[in-house]
């Protein structure tokens, strides 16, 4: 058998299945039993020992609420505002990567690439559906751009999508900063209210823990969720980009015909080190 013959073999012969995993949006337990457990504690704080103090106000949960919005509202566009909505969301359900598993796969890939040509990585259109930007990442190996174009094109939309997630990230944190200061602007009002009443020393004591229960408020919205919204969105934010960075070196070893050793180096930097994989022993 000549070489011609045996590389016409080799590119008919069936290639091997790659497993991308699924990166499906799953409730984040973690975002909502903090907030819950948060809450829950807060709550038996109030209801340990017995009080008359009444900690539902609804002028003051409006002061803070309404006010940290609107006020946040300033700092932005309506469309700044209207693209970080659903980033925000991923805190509460969002997608959960195996990024272990992710670059066995993308390995798997590499090395049918370097075996049988970048032709041949069209047969896993469908299987890489789960990860869109892989999808259209290897369409473009596919299609024959060069390693300069693909890297152009792909570090543009990592840097475009990684903006949009601070931005959405930054909203939370500005919105956090805002509420207690809502909270501080209440009790001012009340303590003015309360001041022009000294006529009357009986409504004191009710009207100065009126006025601190917006500070309270305010101190459990910026704290208690906001902060920490904030934080969940910046870390899916790193999540989401160091999987499209693998994604990213991925294609240009693929194009430049690199050793995957190479490759499997490049992969385990990105990641923590529980997450390291050992492809080739």
């Amino acid at each position: 058998m000549n070489t011609a013959d045996a590389n016409v073999d080799q590119q008919s012969a069936p290639l091997p299945p790659v497993r991308v995993p699924s990166a499906a949006s799953r409730p984040d337990l973690a975002t909502i039993l903090g907030l819950i457990l948060s809450f829950a504690l807060i709550i038996s704080a109030i209801f340990a020992d017995q009080s008359n103090a009444n900690f539902i106000n609804i002028p003051s949960v409006l002061i803070v609420i309404l006010g940290t919005i609107t006020a946040t509202c300033v700092a932005y566009s309506l469309s700044e505002l209207k693209d970080s909505l659903p980033v925000i969301g991923t805190a509460f359900s969002g997608p959960v990567r195996d990024f272990s598993g992710l670059a066995k796969s993308m390995l798997d890939i590499t090395t049918v690439g370097r075996k049988q040509g970048v032709l041949a990585l069209s047969a896993y259109e469908n299987q890489t559906k789960n990860e869109p930007f892989l999808n259209y990442a290897l369409k473009l190996v596919v299609d024959g751009y060069n390693p300069d174009d693909i890297k152009r094109i792909l570090q543009q939309d990592i840097d475009l999508e990684e903006e949009r997630r601070k931005r959405a990230a930054s909203v939370l944190r500005r919105a956090s900063e805002v509420a207690p200061a809502m909270g501080l602007i209440g009790t001012l009002v009340g303590l003015v209210k309360m001041l022009a009443d000294l006529d009357d020393p009986g409504s004191i004591g009710p009207a100065m823990a009126l006025a601190l229960l917006t500070t309270f408020y305010g101190a459990i919205m910026g704290t208690v969720v906001l902060g920490p919204l904030a934080a969940k969105v910046e870390k899916n934010a790193q999540d989401e980009v160091i999987m499209k960075t693998m994604t990213l070196k991925t294609c240009l070893s693929i194009v430049s015909q690199e050793n995957p050793r190479n490759l499997e180096m490049m992969l385990n930097s990105l990641l923590p080190a529980s997450q390291r994989i050992r492809y080739f022993d």
